[in-house]
């Protein structure tokens, strides 16, 4: 999935303060209602960035979609600077990118693209078969910043059919990336981070890095976090300090945990790019936009190249998804104000 916003605005997200912030607490940051593209597009909730949180550690987007039956069509489009993480709860996802991969991912794996210096990628629901119904589509997109030192490298894809479970008092989770109770994904990362999926059911005592700011996503269920009730929809964040997590949970309940290393670099984010600077963001759409004039000899060269199966034509998959016009202002940053 991408950010497919008619007018995406531009989000300046400043660095997180010096050892981030100062100590446990629970924020409640809204989820909003995102259109992706026009009337029958599929709507997204999305939870990450926010104005005041606009990081939790590397995390620095987050969207969940469905349950519903709308069938994801989004056509190749580019990515810089970041790494997409795609988590499908239901439903099957086909993944094309201009480094060649053509996947499906199926609930329990794990997709992870590199964008690095430029890439370009399509996906799209995986169809029924003849006279059947679409199945119920439902997941999360994330993206991660890459930081300075690797934002620049070839992209590249990787994907996990298997990943590892941990255990504790009162819950199991899938580790997507990072560590987690001792268990460790494979997923290569770029950042101190954590993603898990967790499933608890009553009391629970979930082991955390108290070097991580962290973050909850209730999926189904339910959690009661230090007296305060934690239900789906918002962002819980929890700040950063804690080396478990005492947890009281409905039956059923399922949550995503993300968390890392506060992010010491300011991010500029526009559309599907990750930056640093309003320049460095204006030249990645010019340079998308300049590609789509190219022969297809020479836009697979280009610096995003260019995703099997997708081209010229009146076919459902056929073109690439165009830039959004830049605003016609520059940038002012916004004031991280998750406690410090």
């Amino acid at each position: 999935m991408t950010n497919l916003e008619l007018a995406p605005q531009q989000e300046v997200c400043p660095p997180a303060a010096e050892g981030g912030s100062s100590g446990p607490c629970l924020q409640l940051w809204p989820q909003r209602e995102v259109p992706l593209g026009g009337v029958r597009a599929m709507n997204v909730q999305r939870t990450l960035p926010q104005r005041g949180l606009p990081t939790i550690g590397a995390w620095c987007f987050l969207d969940s979609f469905g349950p519903d039956r709308t069938a994801m069509s989004v056509l190749p489009h580019p990515h810089i600077g970041l790494q997409t993480v795609t988590w499908p709860l239901a439903g099957h996802i086909r993944h094309r990118d201009s480094v060649g991969s053509d996947v499906v991912v199926r609930p329990g794996e794990l997709n992870i693209m590199t964008a690095g210096y430029g890439v370009s990628h399509s996906e799209f629901a995986v169809p029924p078969p003849a006279g059947e119904d679409l199945p119920v589509q439902r997941g999360l997109q994330l993206w991660v910043a890459l930081p300075d030192h690797e934002r620049h490298r070839q992209p590249a894809f990787e994907q996990h059919r298997e990943l590892p479970k941990a255990s504790g008092q009162g819950f199991t989770a899938t580790v997507m990336v990072g560590e987690l109770a001792g268990v460790a994904s494979p997923a290569t990362m770029y950042s101190p981070i954590i993603g898990a999926d967790v499933l608890c059911d009553g009391a629970a005592v979930l082991p955390l890095n108290g070097d991580f700011e962290h973050g909850i996503l209730v999926l189904d269920g339910g959690l009661a976090v230090d007296g305060q009730d934690l239900p789906p929809g918002p962002l819980g964040y929890l700040g950063r300090g804690r080396d478990q997590l005492q947890l009281q949970a409905l039956p059923g309940t399922r949550f995503l945990l993300i968390g890392g290393e506060p992010f010491q670099e300011e991010l500029l984010m526009w559309w599907n790019f990750v930056g640093r600077t309003h320049e460095e963001v204006e030249q990645a759409r010019s340079d998308w936009e300049a590609q789509g004039d190219l022969p297809e000899t020479a836009a697979a060269a280009a610096r995003y190249g260019l995703v099997p199966g997708h081209g010229p034509g009146a076919g459902p998959e056929a073109g690439r998804i165009p830039a959004p016009p830049l605003p016609g202002v520059r940038l002012t940053p916004r004031k991280r104000t998750a406690q410090e």
